[in-house]
């Protein structure tokens, strides 16, 4: 064979034009199935569907929708940031800035929102997605407050994860009325003191009578 006859067979190796265009495109239906339908109504033929793929080619990349899960709950940087930046600052509106940063992730920009509502829906019906989900909140408020030497911060911080959680799925999955018709600022207002007595709380100091106050 002549070095010309070779070329075009050198030419088509490597990987093949559009892969990971079609990956991309699997991950954001994906995600977008996860956040909408939840892990147990989504399937790999719907997800397809929703990319203009076959469904053979998602579990090329993908080999079982477990997989594919685990995948799109990669969490966006721009939410990490998000729940980081509320513990800068002093602590005297920490409850009212992790409230607003929490609402703002799960409730904002779809990039941002769908991967937690994903990994909410899934937490429901599959043990690894609980996991994660607990893992990564708990995960993030440990994180803000890392600084303090509260002996209890751990639990601090699951207590405020479930609080904030049990909000998010109230409004968005159980769709409890008054949480859905709440705005922000009516939720910040009756929430954020309660997460800022939890996460920062005031010592207690005595009267001259012996009382707390």
């Amino acid at each position: 064979m002549t070095t010309q006859e070779g070329s075009p067979a050198k030419a088509r190796r490597g990987r093949r034009p559009g892969t990971s265009t079609t990956r991309q495109a699997i991950l954001d239906a994906a995600r977008a199935r996860f956040a909408g339908d939840g892990f147990a109504a989504t399937t790999i033929r719907r997800v397809a569907a929703d990319a203009g793929v076959d469904p053979s080619q998602v579990i090329q990349f993908y080999r079982s929708k477990e997989e594919l899960f685990a995948a799109v709950m990669a969490i966006p940087p721009a939410a990490l940031q998000r729940f980081s930046t509320a513990f800068e600052g002093p602590d005297d509106h920490l409850g009212e800035r992790v409230v607003r940063a929490y609402l703002g992730a799960w409730e904002g920009a779809p990039e941002e929102s769908e991967p937690l509502m994903a990994m909410l829906r899934g937490a429901i019906v599959n043990e690894n997605a609980s996991e994660q989900l607990r893992d990564f909140i708990q995960s993030r408020l440990l994180e803000g407050t890392r600084t303090r030497t509260d002996a209890d911060a751990a639990l601090r911080a699951g207590l405020a994860s479930s609080m904030l959680v049990g909000l998010v799925t109230g409004r968005r999955i159980i769709g409890v009325p008054t949480l859905v018709e709440a705005d922000t600022d009516e939720l910040v207002t009756i929430l954020a003191p309660a997460i800022q007595q939890i996460l920062a709380p005031q010592p207690e100091t005595v009267d001259d009578k012996g009382g707390r106050v």
